[in-house]
């Protein structure tokens, strides 16, 4: 199973950077190639991407999230993969994000992207449009500061969303 690791720093303070990072249907807005991310609920998430030409659908579930620490999920259907983000605050406001990533890929044609380095590309050009994004912004379009460990869901989405005027659902 392939795997990757990137990191970045983000010229946000680490709640800036990790607040942003929790609105999952922005993921769009600077992530090559993702179509839509629909937040289910607290843990689970549908994602529809363009990979290697064809339109992918999986799902996934968050598995470990720490405000400003961490937020590891694993695929539940599709395309296999599981990653984890890390938060660490730096001197001066700013926010060091590293991304370890593995995934399985489903046939010649991503193999032969993966050898190549396409997705390394993608993924820190993913990590320096969200950098952009949220610099840019200076403040996140949203927050959820629950936190999940395991099957365990502390904090309800939904009700923070409508409290903060950002839900995206009903």
């Amino acid at each position: 199973m392939p795997k990757l690791k990137k990191s970045i720093e983000v010229a946000v303070p680490v709640r800036v950077a990790y607040d942003q990072w929790t609105q999952f249907e922005e993921f769009p807005r600077f992530m090559e190639g993702v179509e839509s991310v629909k937040q289910l609920d607290d843990r689970r998430l549908r994602w529809r991407a363009n990979v290697a030409g064809k339109v992918e659908e999986w799902d996934a579930e968050i598995v470990e999230q720490t405000p400003d620490r961490v937020i590891s999920w694993r695929s539940t259907s599709g395309a296999r993969n599981e990653g984890i983000v890390l938060f660490t605050p730096l001197d001066s406001g700013k926010t060091k994000i590293e991304l370890d990533l593995h995934w399985e890929p489903k046939d010649v044609t991503e193999r032969i992207g993966d050898a190549l380095g396409a997705d390394d590309a993608r993924i820190q050009g993913d990590l320096g449009r969200f950098k952009k994004f949220v610099e840019e912004r200076r403040t996140p379009t949203g927050a959820w500061r629950g936190e999940i460990h395991g099957d365990r869901v502390e904090g309800d989405r939904a009700q923070e969303d409508q409290e903060a005027g950002t839900s995206s659902r009903g």
